[in-house]
């Protein structure tokens, strides 16, 4: 799933916060809390971020040629 550019609850734009948030939990940091600074503090929001799951490399092996 890519992530979406609103959250789908409340419509507040969160797709530019996708990779800042990515890199910060890859490099050891706490996701409540990288969260928290990024300004995400409704749950709608939350769920958006902590239900993302990265397939788009496993989808891409399955293209047609």
């Amino acid at each position: 799933m890519i992530i979406p550019v609103r959250c789908f609850s409340c419509g507040k734009p969160i797709g530019h916060l996708w990779e800042e948030y990515k890199k910060r939990v890859a490099s050891g940091e706490k996701s409540g809390k990288v969260l928290d600074e990024l300004g995400l503090e409704r749950y709608c929001c939350r769920s958006v971020f902590l239900g993302q799951t990265d397939l788009i490399e496993l989808i891409g092996k399955f293209k047609k040629a």
